[in-house]
């Protein structure tokens, strides 16, 4: 099984979070468990947490169908000491909210190292900033979201990912969230020889096709890793380090990848989540997604 959604509103409250998802037919979700443009918010009422767990039960949501999302202002490996400090705190108050929801995952972007540090050195930061999160919180495993590289953000190769989980003390509490627009602006080619008609990808060094990305990711990281994916086309093409989400095959990846995807044994009991960037069109998208897992 398959729960797949996309990431929803949880305005007002995170309680409305699942009552959102339900209305648009997903089977799972993705939220913010606070605002994600601030550093610090109020603590989750108990009111809140009740309501929360109560409509998941309602509508069919496990914690395996839930993949919330951090703030985008954590840098685990931040360069400076104040920021790197700023980002820690937040990062375990994030995965505190997820513990109190009775979630069991919480899925981030690695970190950046800012043109101030090494490459090596900034994933050793994020390594020892989920290290030390998982000490200070039970039950929720830190899921590493791939980034498509833009700028100075790591995470974009797979070599990326099993270098931070290699220095993760509690290896059962870590995972990976594959974005598939991410995957394929980093040089991760999904497509089939024939479906891009032979073009070279610019990385000739990555994975070429849907197959053999998989064949690269279980034997780099390993696919006992993996906790969830995004869903996303993409508007830019294969290899060109620009994360710009399209409608699901609106984009220069095309719909056959999502489609087999849907029907990939290997890929089940996790959340599938869109963040394509027409929400109009979601109850469309989760549909279509649906269909093509039977």
């Amino acid at each position: 099984m398959k729960y797949i959604g996309a990431h929803i509103s949880a305005s007002g409250g995170v309680e409305n979070a699942p009552l959102n998802a339900h209305a648009i037919g997903a089977t799972g979700f993705a939220l913010f468990t606070k605002n994600q443009k601030q550093w610090v918010s109020a603590p989750l009422s108990a009111k809140s947490v009740d309501l929360f767990k109560k409509y998941c039960e309602e509508f069919g949501y496990v914690p395996a169908s839930v993949l919330p999302h951090d703030s985008y202002l954590i840098n685990l490996g931040h360069p400076t000491d104040e920021g790197l400090q700023k980002s820690r705190e937040a990062f375990t108050d994030e995965m505190t909210r997820c513990q109190q929801l009775g979630l069991d995952r919480l899925n981030f972007h690695p970190g950046s190292h800012l043109n101030a540090i090494s490459v090596d050195e900034c994933l050793s930061r994020i390594s020892d900033s989920i290290n030390l999160s998982l000490e200070k919180t039970e039950g929720v495993t830190a899921v590493i979201e791939n980034t498509a590289g833009q700028g100075s953000n790591l995470g974009f190769r797979f070599e990326h990912l099993a270098q931070i989980i290699d220095k993760v003390e509690d290896k059962t509490r870590v995972g990976v969230c594959i974005d598939t627009c991410h995957a394929y602006a980093a040089g991760y080619d999904w497509r089939s020889f024939q479906s891009r008609n032979d073009e070279q990808s610019l990385f000739n060094d990555y994975s070429q096709d849907y197959d053999a990305l998989w064949a690269d990711f279980d034997r780099i990281v390993g696919l006992k890793y993996l906790r969830g994916m995004h869903l996303n086309d993409a508007k830019k093409p294969v290899g060109s380090r620009v994360d710009r989400h399209d409608p699901l095959g609106d984009g220069t990846i095309g719909i056959e990848v999502f489609q087999r995807l849907m029907s990939d044994p290997r890929l089940n009991d996790m959340p599938f989540i869109l963040e394509t960037p027409e929400p109009d069109r979601w109850p469309q998208e989760i549909a279509s997604l649906l269909s093509w897992t039977r």
